[in-house]
């Protein structure tokens, strides 16, 4: 794996949640009663997300960027199982532009972190070509869902983290 790749992940996320940060809470404002109409089965997630203030959010931003920087350094430490974990990690974030980009189709518009989904794509699709040289896909698309599994936990955790802290 390319060190320019490894290190740049941290840097892409970041790029990627600053456009989240500045629009999330203006956005999901004036947005909530139209997503509540048009999607009542993702009340809960759409009460959450309209309740976190942009510096909750940041909160939980800053959180995630620890533990991808952690993985980073580790990674870069050579760290037993450090590029399943690394790569766990980064399929989680691609499978998050990707669902950015599918929620953008689906609304019919612009929705939190479109623009640099649509930016980071090539970079994200690049970065699983270079895991694919290290391992298998099969071993790929576990970690993938092990990393999207221990993302969504923490998610809800840095989600929590925020609301303290708003």
């Amino acid at each position: 794996m390319s060190i320019l790749m490894i290190i740049s992940f941290p840097l892409a996320f970041l790029i990627h949640d600053l456009e989240e940060i500045l629009v999330q809470h203006k956005w999901m404002s004036a947005h909530k009663e139209d997503m509540l109409r048009r999607f009542p089965r993702l009340q809960p997630m759409i009460h959450n997300l309209s309740s976190l203030s942009s510096k909750a959010f940041a909160i939980a931003v800053l959180e995630e960027l620890v533990l991808l920087i952690l993985a980073t350094a580790y990674y870069l430490a050579d760290g037993p199982y450090a590029l399943e974990i690394w790569a766990a990690l980064f399929v989680a974030f691609s499978v998050h532009l990707v669902v950015h980009v599918g929620q953008g189709i689906i609304i019919r518009g612009y929705v939190p972190g479109l623009i640099t989904s649509i930016l980071l794509l090539p970079y994200s699709c690049y970065g699983i070509s270079c895991i694919c040289q290290n391992m298998d896909f099969g071993k790929l698309i576990l970690l993938g869902l092990i990393g999207f599994v221990a993302i969504a936990i923490n998610l809800w955790f840095a989600h929590w983290l925020g609301k303290k802290f708003k």
